[in-house]
């Protein structure tokens, strides 16, 4: 799938692909409640896939528990699969991590998790898919 220009995909070919509630977090920006995701507590070791084009984005190995409501981690599972952009929606400045192939939003980075990185990846669990 990743040999796909996720440009070309219309906002009626989103749709089609995702439920709802995954059009309106991936590409919409939408929230999940805290604690309502099936991924923040989860436990297995694998891989946090994208769920929009299943581009490889986390590794258990670097997920923790934040206690935020969401699932966390410190680090990407390689360099340049997460896209940065600075968010001031809300009232706040934070900044926004996408999916760096489809650009479907993900959540936030904040500077407040463990080392080594000091990050925290806040990602929403319906924008991903576990293997």
């Amino acid at each position: 799938m990743h040999s796909q220009n996720f440009e070309d995909i219309t906002d009626q070919e989103w749709r089609e692909r995702l439920t709802d509630q995954e059009y309106h977090v991936l590409r919409e920006k939408g929230t999940q409640r805290a604690f309502s995701g099936k991924y923040t507590d989860y436990k297995q070791s694998g891989t946090y896939h994208c769920k929009g084009c299943h581009t490889a984005l986390f590794s258990s190995n670097h997920k923790y528990d934040s206690g935020s409501g969401w699932p966390s981690f410190y680090d990407e599972i390689s360099p340049g699969v997460i896209q940065e952009n600075k968010d001031t929606s809300h009232g706040m400045i934070r900044i926004e991590i996408i999916c760096a192939t489809c650009k479907g939003h993900l959540g936030h980075v904040f500077k407040d998790g463990p080392k080594p990185t000091g990050l925290r990846y806040c990602v929403n669990s319906i924008s991903l898919q576990f293997k």
